[in-house]
């Protein structure tokens, strides 16, 4: 099961293909191959990347 690499919450929410909400920091995650990528919503609907802010072996699926 896929846990938030921010707060390590299970309580994602599907919203796309391959796209995930977290109910709990309220950050969206997107996973390319075994990668998670994860973005900000911004007040404009935009999103911005936050994947600085976690080192690859923190974003990969397990």
């Amino acid at each position: 099961m896929m846990k938030c690499p921010n707060c390590q919450s299970k309580d994602l929410g599907k919203i796309g293909i391959n796209q995930y909400y977290c109910w709990n920091c309220f950050i969206e995650l997107t996973v390319g191959g075994r990668t998670i990528h994860t973005h900000q919503v911004e007040e404009d609907g935009s999103l911005s990347s936050l994947d600085d802010l976690f080192d690859e072996q923190e974003r990969k699926l397990s």
